[in-house]
């Protein structure tokens, strides 16, 4: 995959020729998490020109990580999946991120705020189960972001699928939610709850008690959110 190579026959030299590369680990992370398409990946890796994320796909598909596939349909698409050798890998990108939430200071980390990739990883991980059983509208405001990116709304369908929107969908609001991103993103990491930042007056919840209640239950925080953070 790179010119680099360390040149050792050990194990470790030869798995990092493969995925130390940049961005490698980090798409990785998205075929994990379960994003198959091209526009999918990109959501999830909204700072990786297409052109290095195409680049990168055929580079693990050449070495067995990834597989492509053709899905028929009105337009065809490409699919990539997790071969048996990437899915082996499941385990080593949890303990990455376990070790980064774990280790890694937290003012570094939030110096990286995004919302785009925020409300992505929100809308894979929020729990329907608390969600009444029909489509709900959460409509998410960060004031303090220009116009362009202020207002993003997660909608969960009666069938429980969740869209995101960045354009208003036209559909009635169920739930208005007014936090500013290093707020949310401090929740969605696992850093404060979501009570905790009512309580503070860092973010107002207008909507029915059923979901101003029960958000921390259903809202999609990171999976590495259990993992408790030591580093200050």
């Amino acid at each position: 995959m790179t010119n680099a190579s360390y040149r050792q026959f050990c194990p470790v030299a030869m798995a990092a020729e493969i995925l130390c590369t940049r961005w490698t680990v980090v798409l990785l992370r998205e075929l994990v998490a379960g994003s198959t398409r091209f526009n999918e990946l990109r959501r999830g890796v909204p700072r990786m020109s297409p052109a290095l994320l195409s680049k990168r796909l055929r580079e693990l598909e050449a070495v067995g990580v990834v597989e492509r596939n053709r899905l028929a349909g009105p337009q065809e698409v490409d699919a990539y999946r997790l071969t048996q050798a990437g899915r082996d890998l499941q385990p080593v990108i949890e303990s990455i991120g376990m070790w980064g939430q774990k280790w890694v200071e937290t003012e570094p980390s939030l110096e990286n705020l995004d919302p785009e990739l925020l409300m992505w990883d929100m809308r894979r991980n929020l729990d329907t189960d608390p969600v009444p059983d029909r489509r709900v509208v959460i409509e998410f405001i960060y004031p303090e972001l220009p116009e362009a990116q202020r207002k993003w709304w997660l909608i969960v369908e009666p069938d429980r699928t969740v869209d995101l929107c960045h354009i208003d969908p036209g559909f009635d609001v169920d739930l208005f939610v007014t936090v500013d991103l290093r707020t949310m993103t401090e929740i969605w990491m696992g850093l404060r709850s979501v009570s905790d930042a009512v309580e503070r007056e860092a973010m107002m919840l207008v909507g029915p008690s059923q979901l101003t209640r029960s958000m921390q239950s259903w809202l999609g925080l990171s999976p590495f959110a259990q993992q408790e953070k030591l580093a200050s």
